[in-house]
């Protein structure tokens, strides 16, 4: 069982704070597993695999684009975070059988199966996490395996950012995820048309529920706007 929060705009170092505050309480028992579901403002992150010769833009140009740079605790490199992107926090105790690559694998077939609705084909690429659409990655996976203190395992934290009415041309500030032989996408290109951003949280809430075998009803405590 899993309880979602559909946040809305959040800036990002209020989510962060907001997961660690969630992972101890998953781990000390007063909480079970939590789906967090938000969009954030212009961020670029940096994970514990980044280069900085990632960025594209000083220090100072990112200030005066309006775009918050935070380096954080998640596996991966450097990626873009803004409106019009969904990011998926999932919480989740993974016991003391736990599988690291299974996990992202699921992680993976949500997006997959949410970009079917649309009739949409994406792809897992050899090599890389994520999702694509061709040549063009679709949806970063990102995520940190936190040891639990109170229990044996690992609870998951960090997660997934679905493009899907995101202004790419944000992405042309970073090498994102240090793939430079690559391109980005988003759902609204390869539609030629935005799509509804709670349509695309209702499918994405439903096949969490089908690929992790929740077999419970979802609560949804829904907060911000």
């Amino acid at each position: 069982m899993f309880h979602v929060q559909i946040l809305g705009r959040m800036p990002y170092h209020q989510a962060w704070e907001m997961q660690k505050q969630l992972v101890t309480a998953i781990d000390q028992g007063q909480l079970t597993n939590q789906l967090l579901l938000v969009e954030h403002e212009h961020t670029v992150t940096l994970g514990r695999g980044s280069h900085v010769e990632h960025l594209l833009l000083s220090e100072e140009e990112f200030q005066r684009r309006g775009i918050e740079v935070v380096e954080i605790d998640r596996g991966g490199d450097v990626t873009y975070h803004g409106p019009g992107q969904l990011v998926g926090y999932p919480l989740f105790y993974l016991g003391k059988q736990g599988n690291a690559k299974e996990y992202l694998r699921k992680l993976e077939e949500v997006i997959i199966q949410v970009l079917k609705q649309w009739r949409i084909e994406g792809c897992r690429k050899e090599g890389y996490t994520g999702v694509w659409i061709g040549d063009q990655k679709v949806a970063a996976i990102g995520v940190k395996f936190n040891r639990a203190r109170r229990q044996k395992g690992y609870i998951t934290s960090h997660g997934f950012a679905l493009n899907v009415n995101t202004d790419l041309s944000y992405f042309q500030t970073i090498i994102p995820c240090g793939i430079e032989e690559y391109g980005v996408t988003s759902m609204e290109k390869q539609l030629k048309r935005k799509l509804p951003m709670n349509e695309v949280m209702n499918h994405v809430i439903e096949q969490m529920r089908l690929v992790f075998h929740d077999e419970s009803e979802l609560l949804r405590n829904v907060t911000g706007k």
